[in-house]
């Protein structure tokens, strides 16, 4: 591993001393600032053509005016440059690399591993006994994928503690979802079929379910079991109906993954769209985040970005049987990470489909282009807003440098002095931010102490110096922006803008007004400004009542079974799945409690006392 460090002028004579091996370089700016990370098949050639070219979108120009070190590592292979530089930019997260959020959230389809299998939406890793089917695109898919199955098989879906505990069906039997095994009302065998029904559904082989329902059907007429008979005959005429009418069904291929990517000069972005069993489950949108907005259009800088969200997104899901994309450049690239991994079978790679895959494929395209189009509108609404408040303010506009500009909004919420958060929300990027988000548990404050609150979530948050805002905002009247003025003068932050939001009558957006850093009156913008600043308020007074109410609820479930001496968090988790619920264990008696494992005699004694008390 090399480390070389040069001033600007020799830059350009030192990437000419590269070696003709493949690796990666890093691009460092001042202060050792990762600026760049990138791959090379020959390492000379590659950085060689930052400095021998002219006409470099704004992107990179930009990137180039900051650079100041150069950093570079040979592998062995060009496979071992993209697996190195994957790991690097997941790592660092360089500032002029196309980078996506950590796509971790995708839901799955479980069908657990129990005698009695349960149908449930997952999230996670998929470590634990079962069948797993995915990645939907969306919640939605998933939980109309568990609706259908409930219907034609009448699968359960209830918890293993309300499972184990029953006394009599449900009401997911009573509507026919359900064929109720927790009260014995099915066999075991007969479970199992319908789970082998569902699992050949899940996988698209509709042709083997329609004949095994028609032969079980004439199976128990011949036998004059008519109301079995009947069972089978409402799950075929369920099926058909599902079958018909999904339009988007296909009789080829019938699991693939499409991506296709683009861009709208503001920022990037990918669609994955998800088929299974030969439908069209949606798209999943996902765009880049910040990033810098300029020269954003290339092809060199959408492979890059398609390239990087490939090896990001299989890098912990299974490869499905085929992968589909126009992109023949990316498709190659990635076939290189394949050839790293040990998996048995890889998937086929198309870039030219046909058919109805290629319907797929333009479907997709037009998804994600009226997606491009609804954040193109959006980032042109941000800018006009970000403009007329630096206007406002008496600021100078710099309309290159906007995408840095940093918003920091403050609000305190509490529950009768209880649960007291304190949020801060961020808009930058011409857009807010959710992933920079922060909420800060108040320590120190008194209960009801919103000016406490807020003192102490400020000198958290401005003591570390990093990513400091251009305009930081409290919500509330002089008194918090009082408190925030004296933080900033503490700390010696001088270079931070200081505004309040004042509520206005009847709490209606546009009454607000506006305290001013220096000036320490009420100001009235323009309409524009107004909304952009009440919307950035009113974002992180919802995300502090979030954060507040998940912390009541938390503490109000903790049950009183928390109180008793002798009862852990392990006796707690026992008696909660014995029973299937705090209300449950109130009803049982002594000797029902002492049957739990880990409880006495005298233990049950003590918990049937403390919880009717």
């Amino acid at each position: 591993y090399w480390y070389l460090s040069t001033m600007k002028d020799g830059l350009c004579e030192l990437a000419k001393s590269l070696p003709k091996t493949p690796g990666i370089y890093k691009f460092i700016g001042n202060d050792s600032e990762i600026l760049y990370i990138g791959k090379a098949k020959n390492l000379k050639k590659r950085v060689s053509s930052y400095f021998q070219k002219t006409d470099h979108s704004p992107r990179i120009s930009h990137m180039l005016s900051k650079l100041h070190d150069i950093e570079f590592s040979e592998v062995r292979s060009e496979s071992e440059a993209l697996l190195l530089e994957n790991n690097l930019i997941k790592t660092l997260a360089p500032k002029y690399n196309i980078l996506f959020r950590d796509d971790k959230s995708y839901p799955l389809l479980k069908l657990s591993g129990h005698s009695f299998p349960r149908i449930s939406y997952f999230r996670g890793k998929t470590d634990s006994k079962g069948n797993f089917f995915g990645p939907y695109p969306n919640a939605w898919a998933v939980k109309e994928s568990i609706q259908i199955l409930q219907k034609v098989f009448k699968l359960r879906d209830c918890r293993d503690s309300v499972f184990s505990n029953r006394s009599r069906p449900c009401i997911q039997y009573q509507i026919k979802r359900c064929s109720a095994p927790c009260v014995g009302l099915i066999s075991q065998d007969s479970y199992s079929k319908d789970v082998d029904r569902a699992l050949s559904f899940l996988q698209g082989d509709f042709e083997k379910i329609f004949k095994d329902l028609n032969s079980n059907m004439s199976a128990a007429a011949d036998s004059l079991k008519f109301e079995k008979a009947g069972t089978y005959r409402d799950q075929i005429s369920a099926l058909s109906r599902i079958v018909q009418k999904n339009s988007m069904e296909s009789s080829i291929s019938k699991d693939c993954d499409i991506f296709v990517v683009g861009s709208n000069g503001f920022t990037i972005a990918t669609n994955t769209a998800i088929i299974k069993g030969g439908k069209y489950l949606g798209d999943k949108i996902s765009f880049a985040n910040h990033t810098i907005h300029t020269g954003l259009n290339s092809r060199e800088v959408l492979n890059e970005a398609l390239s990087f969200f490939l090896i990001q997104y299989y890098e912990s899901k299974a490869l499905p049987p085929a992968i589909i994309s126009n992109n023949k450049s990316v498709l190659e690239d990635f076939k290189k990470w394949l050839d790293c991994r040990k998996d048995k079978k890889k998937p086929k790679l198309i870039s030219s489909p046909k058919f109805e895959q290629a319907d797929w494929l333009d479907l997709a395209k037009q998804n994600l282009n009226h997606a491009l189009d609804r954040r193109s509108r959006e980032f042109k609404d941000y800018k006009d807003r970000l403009l007329a408040l630096q206007a406002f303010l008496k600021q100078k506009k710099d309309e290159k440098d906007l995408n840095n500009y940093r918003i920091e909004c403050f609000d305190v919420s509490h529950l009768s002095g209880e649960a007291t958060y304190c949020s801060c929300v961020v808009f930058q990027n011409l857009n807010m931010q959710p992933s920079l988000y922060k909420r800060y548990r108040i320590k120190t404050a008194k209960a009801s102490d919103d000016y406490g609150a807020l003192t102490e979530a400020l000198s958290r948050r401005l003591k570390c110096k990093e990513n400091l805002p251009d305009i930081l905002m409290v919500d509330g009247g002089k008194g918090q922006f009082s408190v925030a003025e004296k933080v900033l003068e503490n700390l010696n932050i001088n270079k931070i803008k200081l505004i309040g939001i004042v509520k206005g009558e009847g709490r209606k957006v546009g009454l607000e007004k506006i305290i001013d850093h220096k000036s320490g009156v009420s100001l009235n913008p323009d309409m524009k400004v107004l909304f952009f600043l009440a919307h950035i308020r009113d974002e992180a007074h919802r995300f502090a009542l979030l954060g507040m109410r998940n912390r009541k609820n938390k503490d109000t479930t903790s049950s009183v079974l928390d109180e008793i001496e002798g009862v852990g968090f392990i006796r707690k988790r026992w008696l909660l799945e014995r029973f299937g619920g705090i209300h449950e264990v109130k009803r049982a008696s002594i000797d029902e409690l002492a049957s739990v494992k880990g409880i006495s005699k005298s233990l049950a004694e003590k918990i049937y006392s403390q919880i009717h008390e």
